[in-house]
């Protein structure tokens, strides 16, 4: 049985890690922490809802632990990101979304969301739009009662019906990785005025995950839609309900969002003590060296330091010996995933051979590549779930092995013989055993070197890869594989191209190596299908760029989305790793030790020492005044 946490009447389960499922229907607590639907009596509503995990917090809490309640409102925060942007519509593949007007996370500041996830829990997620949440036993079923005073940004009533309309526009008209997360989802049936009932298809399995997603996605506003085609971009800024609207903007460059005074939710106990910021800029940039040197320029108080060579080599300038500038490594408790890592396009037939694969990644030098380019910064990440319980490690426990038997044959042995210890060497020189080895699988799959030249033995083709990446600094991190690849007798081309431009190719699969971060979440089941399923690889628009399809990887992340206790859910994603791992559909390498956080010294922070799942400059962080008249005095004394 799943049951919703009711912390002033549960005991402690006897586990460590349960579910957080719906309590019994009987009358509310006399401080309403559940509620009966109007319409339904077995839909009893509560605060919040988890994961494997209990909830942390209470009925009733004020806000959360790692915001200052009392952090006051003002000034201005200047942030970067890479490429330019050619939407305000965040719901489609086509374009490229301004910053503020994404769908999910961060990037959402003009909407609201039914949930609000607690970022110092692992799935704690309370209400935020949603006044209460109830979910079935079995899943197939949830609901959410809306607050009321919800309004939109021109004084309109946020209502149900903007839920229904934004979820059935989503489900139905949505980028294909929505449309996929949405699988599931059957009917969305108004209940009442304030109550909105979702239930998964009956020919479907439940999801936990479908839970979280749609309460993660912002809710739109179906009488500003009305008038408006929402199924093509566009540069009208659109209504919003959230802590922000969109200011000035030069369309690619540069996007300001003015913190909206009014706003509804500002005292709600998830959003107290956030979106301190009266204006948030973000400036659009082709590459990370104009980006770091207009932070040095005080161009951008924050950003995140993407480049290990910067971090630690370029921080050493006056302001950081004054103090006035600061380079901090932020301890972040999410799973970190693998940090750009090389994969392949199996749309083309020479990577579709497995032995090929492995060939090419036994050409990869991690250590040295590590050593020498990124100054030995990173880990080495050995598990497509890097930093957290999900990943794999020594040999398969007896639960795993009951889910990986049904494919013994059709995937490789190794996943059940032989822990993966990633391709280590000295870090000097190239390793002379390793290139004897993928020679050997090179002819094994059909290929030999012939006058310096890897051929295909029946037909003579050369064999060439085409590398495309979205930043000069991937090209500088992968020049050791080729190096090693070229050696071999195998011809690469690689270039660096604007986002938009690698988005497309990427997208419509114009390609041969590529890099893109995988970095799951501690729900990890839509991603996986987003990212790794045939599903997602038959999709148009789909993210399985690589286009993996495998049955056994299809079916373990089914495993994962149906997993009801912990002992499953990690069996099932230790499982799906051995497979990934031993199939070599990516090149695992770069694991990083945390986040890379430079600013000018402008900010207050809360007092708190919790690791947290992101970093939370931007919604907890506050302008203080006299920081920053210290760092701008500082400034103009550097400049004398």
């Amino acid at each position: 049985m799943v049951r919703f946490i009711d912390f002033r009447q549960s005991t402690l389960l006897a586990a460590l890690f349960v579910f957080a499922l719906p309590t019994s229907a009987n009358a509310p607590s006399e401080d309403a922490f559940a509620e009966i639907s109007d319409v339904r009596p077995d839909i009893v509503y509560h605060h919040g809802t988890a994961y494997l995990v209990e909830l942390k917090y209470p009925p009733g809490f004020q806000h959360f632990d790692y915001v200052n309640p009392d952090a006051p409102k003002g000034g201005l925060v200047r942030t970067s990101q890479i490429g330019t942007f050619d939407s305000f519509n965040g719901i489609l593949d086509r374009g490229r979304v301004a910053k503020g007007v994404e769908r999910l996370g961060d990037g959402s500041h003009i909407y609201d969301r039914l949930l609000e996830h607690a970022i110092d829990e692992e799935t704690g997620h309370y209400g935020r739009l949603a006044k209460g949440i109830w979910v079935a036993d079995d899943f197939k079923e949830f609901a959410f009662k809306i607050r009321p005073g919800a309004y939109w940004h021109d004084g309109t009533p946020l209502t149900v019906d903007d839920v229904v309309f934004t979820m059935e526009t989503l489900r139905d008209k949505g980028a294909a990785g929505v449309r996929t997360a949405l699988l599931e989802l059957g009917s969305i049936e108004k209940l009442d005025d304030d109550e909105v009932l979702f239930t998964v298809k009956p020919d479907r399995a439940s999801n936990p995950d479908l839970v979280f997603m749609i309460g993660a996605y912002t809710i739109l506003p179906k009488h500003y839609w009305a008038t408006r085609d929402i199924t093509q971009t566009t540069v009208e800024p659109p209504l919003g309900s959230g802590p922000y609207r969109i200011g000035n903007f030069e369309l690619g460059r540069n996007i300001t969002l003015e913190r909206v005074d009014d706003y509804w939710g500002r005292d709600l106990p998830v959003n107290r003590g956030r979106y301190n910021y009266d204006r948030i800029k973000y400036d659009y940039f082709r590459d990370e060296s104009i980006m770091l040197e207009s932070q040095k320029g005080d161009v951008i108080d924050v950003r995140t330091e993407t480049v290990s060579k910067n971090w630690m080599t370029q921080y050493n300038f006056p302001a950081v010996k004054q103090g006035l500038f600061k380079r901090e490594l932020v301890d972040i408790a999410r799973p970190w995933g693998l940090w750009a890592p090389v994969f392949w396009n199996l749309e083309r037939p020479k990577f579709r051979d497995i032995r090929v694969r492995e060939a090419l990644w036994l050409l990869s030098e991690f250590r040295w590549t590590n050593r020498v380019l990124m100054y030995g910064f990173y880990n080495y990440a050995k598990s497509y779930f890097y930093n957290s319980k999900m990943a794999s490690e020594g040999l398969p426990s007896e639960r795993e092995l009951e889910l990986l038997e049904p494919w013994r044959g059709q995937v490789p042995e190794r996943v059940f013989t032989t822990p993966f210890e990633g391709n280590e060497t000295s870090g000097y020189g190239f390793d002379r055993d390793n290139m004897k080895r993928a020679l050997e699988l090179f002819a094994a799959a059909g290929w030999e070197m012939r006058d310096g030249v890897m051929r295909n033995v029946e037909t003579g083709e050369p064999f060439t890869v085409e590398f495309i990446f979205g930043s000069p600094f991937g090209l500088r991190q992968e020049t050791p594989l080729m190096n090693l690849m070229n050696r071999v007798g195998i011809e690469t081309d690689a270039r660096f191209l604007e986002t938009s431009n690698w988005l497309y190719r990427m997208r419509n699969g114009k390609f041969e190596g590529a890099h893109n971060s995988f970095v799951p979440g501690n729900i990890p089941g839509v991603m996986l299908r987003n990212r790794l399923s045939s599903e997602a690889a038959d999709s148009a628009g789909g993210q399985n760029w690589g286009k993996v399809r495998d049955p056994a990887v299809d079916a373990l992340i089914d495993t994962i989305m149906a997993a009801r206790t912990a002992e499953d859910f990690y069996a099932a994603t230790r499982a799906l790793d051995r497979i990934l791992l031993w199939s070599f559909y990516y090149v695992p390498g770069l694991g990083a030790p945390g986040y890379r956080l430079v600013y000018w010294d402008r900010f207050g922070r809360p007092d708190t020492d919790l690791r947290l799942q992101r970093p939370a400059w931007l919604d907890t962080w506050w302008y203080d005044e006299e920081r920053a008249a210290r760092v701008d005095a500082g400034i103009a004394a550097l400049e004398d």
